[in-house]
């Protein structure tokens, strides 16, 4: 996830005090990752973009409540700070309450990442209670089109009751937003719902080649439609941030943000571009396979959410811990190699240290090599991606383990 509105708040501050904040060093922080859950399959939709390909029907062979929490011991002694439950649709899980509360007891900060349809006056009261850090939900459109993605009529006017109620109630409550070409029209007007109605958080999600995302590839937005979108955005969190308002836009599934947010600093703020880029290189672009994990219905570990078709380890068979830390699979080796193994024109890119390679996800699933160029990246080739350099002795050795990594 990358936080705009916390480098733009930085910018605004740099830009009362006459000084940029040092860096801070990646990894600083817990040992364990962010693990996003899902803890359920079942879904009451069938959305175009779906990563888990859920259906509203049960599935077999899921994480008992007593699995549920053995596993999350073990999350806890291994320093995972956050747990997102999720699914399917995880307000479906009888015990996703019991199992909330467990979380919220052993100080994890807890999310809930819902399609918001199941949230009545009655849940909202639940949910209020329960005492979630953060509630998300998903409208990838107004009206119709929503409706449209989700597959469901009245999905739009539903989901976007849960977030009144939710607000209502003191929860702290955000919007979730995956654009393709079938939707980009609708940003500005969420953008513009998100500050009629006050929503705490902005989640812009760049479509991944994952699940049902995968089969709508080709209908991806367009590069110069997706650095138009950006460029909306960033003036949002800028506006947001200069005016002291505590509202969040954050992005997510294409870590070019980064270095496209340094492109919008050095043609507004240019003295500032420096120093941010110290603080993107200390960020360090994608976390799959490091500060990010999932954890599925079934107990199997991945290295994020859209890698379902790569499985790690189960936690029936080992602890999540053991599982993270080894390298012995190829793919998690060159996640967590420094610089990544990856080639094609991320190899030379001067972005390479802001992004780390962006995300191999997509470029696993349109080449079949899971570290060729990401061909989700939306920088203008015009000189934004420089002609491959000479490679370093560091970049070279990387480049050589990606040969070993290359998948038959």
């Amino acid at each position: 996830m990358f936080r705009v509105s916390q480098y733009m708040r930085e910018l605004v501050r740099a830009e009362a005090d006459g000084h940029y904040p040092l860096p801070t060093t990646r990894g600083a922080g817990p040992t364990g990752p962010v693990v996003i859950w899902n803890l359920i399959r079942r879904c009451n939709l069938t959305c175009k973009h779906c990563y888990s390909i859920s259906a509203d029907h049960d599935y077999s062979g899921e994480l008992s409540t007593p699995e549920v929490f053995t596993v999350m011991d073990d999350l806890k002694a291994f320093k995972v700070p956050v747990l997102i439950l999720s699914g399917g649709e995880p307000l479906l899980r009888p015990d996703i309450f019991e199992i909330a509360q467990r979380a919220k007891t052993m100080r994890f900060y807890v999310g809930l990442s819902t399609n918001g349809t199941l949230i009545d006056e009655a849940m909202a009261d639940r949910i209020a209670a329960q005492g979630f850090d953060y509630v998300g939900i998903s409208l990838d459109g107004i009206g119709a089109t929503h409706d449209r993605f989700r597959r469901l009529d009245g999905a739009f006017d539903r989901s976007l009751a849960a977030i009144r109620l939710l607000h209502a109630r003191g929860v702290k409550v955000g919007m979730r937003y995956t654009m393709t070409a079938m939707n980009a029209h609708d940003l500005e007007p969420l953008l513009e719902l998100m500050r009629h109605e006050g929503v705490d958080k902005f989640y812009f999600s760049h479509l991944n080649y994952a699940g049902r995302g995968n089969i709508h590839r080709a209908r991806d937005a367009q590069f110069a439609a997706t650095r138009a979108a950006l460029d909306l955005l960033y003036e949002r969190a800028w506006q947001a941030a200069k005016a002291g308002s505590e509202q969040d836009f954050v992005t997510g599934n294409n870590d070019a943000d980064g270095a496209y947010l340094l492109q919008w600093v050095q043609t507004r703020l240019p003295r500032w571009a420096a120093p941010l880029r110290e603080r993107l290189v200390a960020w360090g672009g994608n976390s799959s396979g490091v500060n990010v994990a999932n954890i599925d219905n079934l107990g199997v570990v991945h290295p994020d959410t859209m890698w379902w078709h790569h499985a790690l380890g189960s936690v029936r068979e080992r602890p999540f811990s053991q599982i993270w830390m080894d390298t012995s699979d190829p793919l998690m080796a060159g996640l967590k190699a420094v610089p990544r193994p990856v080639g094609g024109r991320c190899a030379g890119c001067k972005h390479f240290a802001l992004c780390g390679g962006n995300t191999r996800v997509r470029a696993q699933q349109v080449t079949g090599d899971a570290w060729a160029e990401d061909p989700g990246c939306y920088l203008d080739r015009r000189g934004d991606r420089p002609r491959r350099r000479r490679a370093s002795p560091r970049r070279a050795q990387a480049l050589r383990l990606r040969g070993a990594l290359r998948p038959p």
